[in-house]
């Protein structure tokens, strides 16, 4: 299975281009991840008054991926260059 993933031309030029894009754009990761830690924000406060689970749940879905997204975004933007 992972041989076949090694030598898969679609995953290596989606990697090409994935770290082509974060090398000249190093902060987007962490934007994105600001930007999804406010809207969960957002959600969070709307929750409160309407109290839907369904909301609570997206809530911190969004937060938790926006944490994740930025503290990745930190990690990866020395790799990259300057």
């Amino acid at each position: 299975m992972f041989k076949r993933i090694d030598q898969s031309l679609t995953l290596a030029r989606l990697i090409e281009r994935l770290s082509t894009l974060l090398a000249k754009q190093r902060g987007l990761p962490v934007v994105i991840g600001i930007l999804l830690v406010i809207v969960s924000f957002i959600i969070q406060l709307i929750e409160a008054y309407t109290e839907s689970r369904l909301l609570e749940l997206i809530g911190i879905i969004t937060l938790n991926v926006g944490i994740l997204t930025a503290l990745i975004g930190l990690l990866m933007a020395e790799p990259l260059g300057k």
